[in-house]
């Protein structure tokens, strides 16, 4: 048997993750004095409420190597192998924490390196499980995994560069650009690392400019898992990018509610802050 093994900068919920079958280890996050597991104890939509209410950002946590070891212990214990998929190396220590861990069980445990986060790295964990259900090897699905981890474009319109400035995720020049300009910055995980790859005034032209990017890479494999990402309390903005892009969709979905779109958590949303809006792909 193979267990995926997944943290929490996926979006994944623990109880969502129940219902696909795998476990989801939680990061932790702190408002104060207050600790949360994100998607535990603190769903998604409680987060956002604390973080408009808060006057301080609040801070995350990597998971560290006895968190990790002693989750292994216990999916290993009836003798199954054990697939970890982790956020970006380059964006958190998870994955070194996690790949140190699994040197202690025997070649049972592989650990992944998404190079992403958010939907990014779900829609890795969702083709995991789809090989997995093929009836694919351990090591096979993990040299799948680590090549198709290539084709996955995150691509996001974030309403302010403020929390990813005040995380450290991205230049404080870029940023205050940024905010005194009103642009809304375009972002996205280029080789496991968040880049600024654009600027629109408005939403309109950032929906455009995130709709061109698509294009730009290619356009989206609707073979392979996909789906949209948004922060905050409302999901309008992603409403109105829906409505912009139909044509990205047009004769490859149903309608517009069969895309998947999952609302964005703590482990991500710490950096983006609200009213952001993005899409997860792999290329085409």
């Amino acid at each position: 048997m193979i267990k995926i093994l997944i943290d929490s900068a996926s979006d994944i919920e623990q109880a969502e993750a129940e219902q696909m079958g795998i476990t989801m280890i939680p990061m932790e996050v702190r408002f104060g004095e207050q600790t949360f597991l994100d998607g535990v104890n603190l769903s998604h939509r409680q987060f956002f409420e604390k973080l408009i209410e808060e006057n301080e950002i609040p801070k995350t946590s990597q998971i560290n190597e006895y968190r990790w070891e002693e989750a292994f212990e216990a999916l290993t214990a009836d003798g199954s192998e054990v697939i970890a998929i982790t956020i970006s190396s380059k964006l958190s220590g998870t994955f070194n924490c996690a790949r140190t861990a699994a040197k202690r069980f025997s070649g049972k445990v592989h650990v992944v390196d998404s190079l992403n986060a958010a939907t990014g790295e779900r829609i890795l964990c969702e083709y995991a499980l789809r090989l997995i259900g093929e009836g694919m090897d351990a090591e096979a699905v993990v040299t799948q995994l680590q090549e198709k981890r290539e084709k996955i474009r995150v691509i996001a319109v974030v309403d302010t560069l403020k929390y990813l400035r005040k995380g450290g995720r991205i230049s404080g020049v870029a940023a205050l650009a940024g905010e005194m300009l009103s642009v809304k910055p375009v972002v996205s995980v280029i080789g496991g690392e968040v880049k600024l790859v654009g600027k629109a005034i408005g939403s309109k032209r950032s929906n455009n400019l995130l709709m061109q990017l698509v294009e730009k890479c290619g356009g989206i494999d609707f073979t392979m898992p996909y789906g949209l990402m948004y922060s905050g309390l409302s999901d309008a903005y992603l409403k109105k990018y829906l409505q912009d892009s139909h044509a990205i969709w047009e004769g490859h979905v149903r309608d517009a509610d069969s895309i998947p779109a999952r609302l964005i958590g703590s482990a991500i949303g710490t950096h983006i802050g609200p009213n952001a809006i993005g899409v997860a792909f792999y290329q085409k």
